[in-house]
């Protein structure tokens, strides 16, 4: 049987720094590329579960999630649910999941629970964004693992440069150790005050850093951003012209055009090998 090509990105946002905006530009970015078109599944593994609340899911609606996920008690297919955003579902995360960084320390193929559960979505779905929790513990690991590449979201503050070296180094680790494939897809810098100087000598001192790495787009300090998870929306859809949601849609762009310069080069090493 000749070997078929298919195209799944499966990318995990992670940054074991809190409130850096992380689960806004899971929430986001997946608005942003469900909008133009594209089959999206967000996952939500943070236990606090701010994915799944600013999609507008209250935690009575849930159900099974990503928990059942992790410990193959349901497939991707019957945990996804639809959101209000066409194109876009996603795995809802629970208070279960908080247990289940203990309960992973004893499971056979610990790291690899998330990879086997998410294998069917690479079928349905053109992205799917694993929301991290905001540690590098055991879930995030399997969010690693899971993976092709990494986002990172990074705030501009004094310390950005600091904190990101360590989720590097573990990065490094899981490619060595269980995913030899996994890349960074880029530093998305986000937070960002045009007024305050240290916004631009930290964006100076990031992309001097990672180079091209860095997405050219920067998500600024926006008021709209920080309301729209009160009403349950992402901000696209709670004030699309707003400067935030605008940021956004030029983000997905980016993280689209790199995705088909990947497609391009899969393909090419696909004819070699079939030729």
């Amino acid at each position: 049987m000749a070997e078929t090509l298919t195209h799944c990105r499966i990318i995990a946002l992670a940054n074991q720094k809190g409130g850096v905006g992380k689960t806004t530009t899971a929430v986001n970015l997946a608005t942003a590329l469900a909008a133009v078109g594209k089959k999206v599944l967000v996952v939500d593994a943070d236990p606090q579960g701010n994915a799944s609340t600013g999609f507008g899911i209250m935690r009575s609606k849930r159900g099974m999630g990503t928990y059942e996920l992790l410990a193959g008690e349901a497939r991707v297919s019957e945990v996804a649910q639809a959101t209000i955003i066409p194109n876009l579902s996603i795995v809802t995360s629970s208070t279960a999941l908080a247990g289940a960084e203990i309960e992973l320390v004893s499971a056979e193929q610990r790291e690899y629970r998330l990879r086997a559960g998410l294998e069917e979505a690479r079928d349905t779905y053109d992205f799917v964004l694993i929301d991290c929790p905001p540690s590098l513990n055991m879930l995030t690991l399997n969010a690693l693992v899971a993976a092709d590449d990494v986002l990172v979201p990074l705030q501009c503050e004094f310390y950005a440069l600091e904190g990101i070296s360590q989720l590097v180094r573990t990065i490094e680790r899981v490619k060595q150790a269980f995913n030899p494939d996994l890349e960074i897809e880029g530093v998305v810098l986000t937070m960002y005050d045009k007024r305050n100087g240290l916004s631009a000598t930290v964006e100076h001192d990031v992309r001097d850093h990672f180079g091209d790495k860095v997405f050219e787009t920067v998500i600024p300090r926006n008021v709209r951003v920080s309301e729209a998870p009160s009403h349950g929306k992402p901000v696209l859809v709670y004030d699309l012209k707003c400067p935030g949601s605008q940021a956004y849609m030029h983000l997905a762009r980016e993280v689209l055009l790199r995705d088909r310069a990947l497609l391009a080069e899969r393909k090419g090493a696909h004819e070699q090998r079939v030729a």
